[in-house]
């Protein structure tokens, strides 16, 4: 759920991104793009600590 949430994030960032270099219609202001990046990395280094988590709850369970 996390990864997926931060994917969706990253794509929004990365619209924006092309869209203001290909064709100057960027939605999002600097500060804004930067509230975005945040949030995608952020999600994703939950998802990926949940992964261990889970993963090492696995190994020492079974």
């Amino acid at each position: 759920m996390f990864l997926a949430a931060s994917i969706a994030i990253f794509v929004c960032f990365f619209a924006n991104v092309a869209l203001g270099a290909f064709a100057n219609r960027a939605f999002l202001g600097d500060v804004g793009e930067m509230l975005v990046l945040f949030a995608a990395a952020i999600l994703f280094v939950v998802a990926i600590l949940k992964q261990e988590a889970d993963a090492s709850e696995k190994k020492n369970g079974s």
